[in-house]
């Protein structure tokens, strides 16, 4: 299973990558906000981090666009940046046109704020190359989600589709056992969420034992 950052602080992606080697990275329009910096700032620093790798880079075209021309010309712009990039696309009616479009011109489309079955179906059956189920926004209103992405990788199987199925908006270590038992391609979460998934207290109580042991032990 790969593990991306979900985050548009550049010292975090510095941190994941460094202790977590995370295998990419997520942005969306709060991440950037959060970062302090402007847009394409932010993201061309984080594509500098993953230069020269297969990591990519999750970057989201303007939420504002519904239009078809705006939509596959703001992705191509963006694409055009940096080989690392996947470009951001809300699930909808012109975006399910945009991505074989986006395709044959070698762009490819992570889309985003899935939150059922059949818009997962829909969007590998158009050639999204990620497609990216949240679960944490279900999961808070009370939704099941294990199902929910057994259900999306069992179609994959069944279909042979060529999507990564990216499990979003995780927010502990439980969902990350979820989405890899699911059968999920990708989880991405926050810096904050795999730190916290590293911790037990078991662990802790573990190594202040160890460490009472080793120092009534003699090293020589």
């Amino acid at each position: 299973m790969k593990f991306f950052l979900d985050s548009a602080i550049v010292d975090e992606v510095k941190f994941a990558l460094e202790y977590f080697d995370i295998d990419g990275v997520t942005t969306n329009p709060k991440h950037v906000q959060v970062s302090g910096k402007p847009f394409l700032k932010v993201v061309k620093e984080i594509a500098s981090l993953v230069e020269g790798t297969e990591k990519t880079v999750s970057v989201e075209v303007n939420p504002h666009y519904t239009d078809f021309d705006k939509i596959v010309n703001e992705a191509q712009k963006l694409a055009s940046m940096s080989p690392n990039f996947v470009i951001k696309l809300q699930c909808m009616e012109t975006t399910l046109k945009a991505i074989p479009y986006l395709a044959k011109k070698g762009v490819r489309v992570n889309m985003t704020l899935v939150f059922s079955s059949v818009q997962a179906l829909m969007a590998m059956r158009a050639g999204a190359y990620y497609v990216s189920p949240f679960i944490g926004w279900k999961e808070s209103n009370g939704e099941e989600i294990v199902n929910y992405i057994e259900e999306i990788t069992t179609m994959k199987y069944n279909y042979g589709f060529d999507t990564e199925v990216l499990v979003a908006a995780l927010r502990n270590g439980r969902q990350i056992t979820n989405a890899a038992l699911a059968g999920a391609d990708i989880i991405t979460a926050g810096l904050a969420v795999y730190r916290d998934a590293v911790y037990h207290p078991y662990t802790r109580d573990g190594i202040e034992k160890f460490i009472g042991f080793w120092d009534q032990t003699d090293y020589e």
